[in-house]
């Protein structure tokens, strides 16, 4: 019955969920199971999310002990019934103030592939509160979610763990060190050219993520993380080139050596100058403003190889002269999305003050 979201709402108004959420506590298996399950629906549903948390105190803590149970298929449901909770920030929290992250470590290392994808995908919503990320990486996640990667047979499992890894490595400098120090840059560069598309957008993101790091932009470079970027900002997917070309631009920004930026600036691809090339003539102003913020970063790095390579490429000086003598387009009939609005309006600035660089 809670299949449908009908039947969901008629039965939480009918006073069932005292009655599941009891019958929890049972010893038959076959019980736990079938109302595990139905709870794992209802939570689908955001309203009833709110009534549970109003009326039932007890549930996460009878949901996190079914994590242990003796059968594979309650273990599962019980995760996939936090995974649902866990949709609303005061349930990602106490997932945690209940005890929840041993079982789920203990799921997300098992052999059987259900358990797993229930339990990474429980851990992912429960890493979107960042007063959860440091209590997960010190659980001991963050190498076995590295390890997920490898899960080629599995594209949901490799999403919930790349996209579990960026919202740990969002939330402080020690979180990134220690995933790049567990192999995520690695495992992403190795696995990112020939992964499906949504895997490929999880992955370009964390590794967005990832190069905000001061420390950590030398490492990804030196290990070879421009030559996948660099092909994937050509991709169908727009996002996965958005995501690729971020994270080539927080790579460029102060980072020391500027070899690998020389290195690749003729290929793989078309390299840096066919990447640039594209996004300052897209007319999107998010990928304009990505093109024009990082040449400016390798044009203020003062490496006169780069300088010289920007002026042999008249291709990219016309097309930032243009844009730096563009007016912004405040027509308010059709107003763009924040992001691409908030672009749209810093472009011009930028190009001018890449154009006097170049000048």
């Amino acid at each position: 019955m809670t299949h449908s979201d009908e039947n969901r709402q008629e039965l939480v108004r009918a006073g069932a969920v005292p009655v599941l959420v009891g019958l929890l506590s049972s010893t038959d298996a076959d019980v736990q199971y079938y109302c595990t399950t139905a709870l794992s629906n209802i939570a689908v549903d955001f309203d009833s999310r709110r009534t549970l948390a109003q009326t039932e105190p007890r549930l996460v803590a009878h949901l996190v002990a079914l994590m242990r149970a003796a059968s594979a298929r309650v273990q599962c449901q019980a995760a996939l019934a936090l995974r649902n909770l866990a949709s609303d920030a005061g349930y990602q929290a106490e997932v945690v103030r209940a005890g929840g992250l041993g079982p789920l470590l203990g799921l997300l290392q098992s052999s059987h592939t259900p358990l797993v994808l229930a339990a990474v995908a429980c851990v992912r919503n429960i890493s979107i509160h960042p007063l959860n990320e440091a209590a997960i990486v010190d659980a001991g996640f963050v190498r076995p979610l590295v390890g997920l990667l490898d899960r080629t047979d599995n594209e949901e499992i490799q999403c919930h763990a790349i996209s579990t890894l960026r919202n740990l490595a969002a939330s402080s400098e020690r979180n990134k060190l220690e995933i790049v120090e567990a192999g995520a840059v690695t495992k992403c560069r190795a696995l990112v050219l020939t992964a499906p598309p949504a895997v490929q957008s999880e992955m370009t993101a964390c590794l967005a993520v990832l190069a905000l790091g001061d420390e950590l932009k030398q490492p990804m470079l030196a290990a070879g993380v421009a030559e996948v970027l660099l092909p994937l900002t050509r991709t169908k997917s727009a996002e996965v080139q958005g995501n690729s070309a971020a994270a080539l631009g927080n790579l460029s920004a102060k980072v020391g050596n500027y070899d690998p930026f020389v290195k690749t600036w003729s290929g793989p691809a078309g390299g840096l100058r066919g990447f640039l090339g594209s996004f300052l003539s897209s007319g999107e102003p998010t990928f304009e403003h990505i093109a024009v913020w990082m040449i400016l970063q390798l044009l203020e790095s003062e490496d006169k190889r780069l300088y010289s390579l920007f002026m042999e490429a008249p291709e990219i000086v016309e097309a930032v002269n243009r844009l730096a003598e563009r007016q912004p387009n405040n027509n308010a009939s059709s107003p763009p999305d924040q992001s691409s609005h908030a672009s749209q309006m810093a472009v011009p600035a930028l190009a001018r003050k890449v154009a006097a660089l170049l000048s």
